[in-house]
């Protein structure tokens, strides 16, 4: 019986990725399509993959798929052959990653979900394939030039916050299902000009320009492939580059070099920087922004309580960890405060630990 599920430790894996001689390259790609039964879906490709000793992250669902992967060279040709030959996939545009060090994943993860990109639409009557249409990087400047033309970056702020197109409206929130309604409500007087959307690969993009014609928008495009597509083709054909920054990635690099320009500061001192981690206190792991004297000062630690905590016996570290769940924290200095603060949140540790 074939394994559909990894059974090795995260920590023994990622030692093995760093012992990989061979070069690993990264992609993503993504498709809208109906899976019938995304369960079986699911397990071909896992099984399929697993034997091209592909890694990544992969969400499988009725409404298609969504994958961000890391490839060891000399198989590129044979997973392309094979996505390919699914035949929604045929053709697919497979991104190549920008800024690639090859260590982006090291384990493969292929997960069932209702959803490949969590939007919050009940409406029946709403149709994915009824999108805005596409334009390339050439088409984008061109667009981007015209004044009657608005830019929506339709990505987190924690992304925003560290690179984007250059005039580009923010939709400060943290999820896309909160964006999509606040998109429409922020462009509600702006239905006659031509708006553009944008985002890392192009997943929310495409359907936030569906979202926008469902809600009576006229003149809705969207950045085919995304960031990174465009980084790209700039690149490739020598086109003037209008994003400025880092391109934030969901993997463990956390970001690609677009522009040399750094737009962001260190969320503990303030200085210049654009560099995420996330905080090495395994109670904490709240992802920000941290310069390298900070890194250093702090041992990798979002405060002087996580620096503390990290610095004890792992023993006691487990024990202060234990009966506490440890969500997801993102730093966020947008006027909504979304999420908490690094004070917020280490207020809400000496609380949890006073319980």
């Amino acid at each position: 019986m074939a394994v559909l599920h990894n059974r090795v430790s995260q920590k023994e894996l990622k030692e093995l990725l760093y012992k990989e001689t061979e070069p690993r390259t990264t992609i993503s790609f993504y498709q809208y399509f109906i899976i019938n039964d995304a369960q079986q879906f699911r397990d071909e490709l896992y099984k399929a993959l697993l034997e091209l000793k592909v890694f990544g992250r992969i969400y499988v669902a009725t409404e298609g798929i969504n994958a961000q992967l890391s490839v060891p060279q000399s198989n590129f040709e044979s997973l392309k052959n094979y996505l390919y030959s699914i035949e929604p996939l045929n053709g697919v545009r497979l991104n190549i990653a920008v800024d690639d060090d090859g260590k982006s994943f090291w384990v493969l993860k292929i997960k069932v979900r209702d959803k490949i990109v969590a939007d919050g639409i009940n409406d029946p009557s709403f149709k994915i394939d009824r999108k805005g249409k596409y334009v390339n990087a050439e088409m984008f400047n061109q667009l981007t030039d015209d004044p009657n033309t608005v830019v929506v970056d339709m990505r987190n702020h924690y992304e925003y916050e560290v690179g984007h197109f250059n005039n580009a409206i923010e939709v400060p929130s943290d999820t896309f299902r909160e964006q999509l309604p606040m998109s429409a409500e922020m462009l509600d007087d702006k239905k006659e000009k031509n708006i553009i959307m944008y985002c890392t690969g192009g997943i929310r993009c495409e359907k936030a320009s569906a979202y926008l014609l469902h809600k009576g928008f006229k003149n809705v495009f969207h950045l085919e492939g995304g960031i990174i597509n465009y980084a790209n083709n700039v690149k490739e054909k020598g086109l003037p580059n209008k994003f400025i920054g880092k391109n934030f990635v969901f993997d463990d690099r956390l970001g690609e070099r677009v522009s040399d320009e750094i737009i962001s500061k260190c969320h503990q001192c303030g200085n210049i920087s654009d560099t995420h981690t996330n905080c090495k206190n395994d109670g904490c792991h709240l992802l920000f922004i941290q310069c390298e004297s900070c890194a250093a000062k702090y041992d990798g630690c979002c405060s002087d309580e996580c620096q503390e905590i990290y610095n004890m016996p792992e023993g006691e570290q487990k024990q202060l960890r234990k009966g506490k769940m440890n969500g997801i924290k993102i730093f966020n200095k947008s006027r909504q405060r979304l999420r908490p603060t690094i004070d917020e949140a280490k207020q809400q540790r000496v609380n949890n630990n006073n319980d």
